[in-house]
């Protein structure tokens, strides 16, 4: 998926997780299923996975400095950023308030 196609993902995207990494993180590795599992829990909930190392302007315009990043876009603005260490269940929090919210 090209910069242009990811960038209008989010723009019409209710709500979307975006989750940066790249094939040589292996925390990375694990994580991701894991996060793309939880966004499947909620019927409004997109998820996409950027790789840092393919699209690296797009890591740039969202200031993506350590992966992973995981950013929640609502109506195509970012609302909340988890970087490098965090806790599936404060984004899983999150996500149920957002799509209680948008329901």
């Amino acid at each position: 998926m090209g910069k242009g196609q990811i960038e209008k993902t989010i723009k019409e995207s209710l709500i979307l997780v975006a989750y940066f990494s790249h094939e040589a993180c292996n925390v990375c590795k694990v994580l991701r299923p894991k996060v793309k599992a939880l966004t499947e829990t909620f019927d409004n909930v997109d998820f996409l996975y950027v790789n840092t190392h393919e699209q690296p302007e797009l890591s740039g315009q969202h200031l993506i400095f350590a992966v992973p990043t995981v950013i929640v876009f609502v109506e195509g603005k970012e609302a909340k950023r988890f970087s490098r260490h965090f806790g599936l269940d404060e984004l899983e929090a999150l996500l149920a308030r957002y799509s209680e919210m948008a329901a």
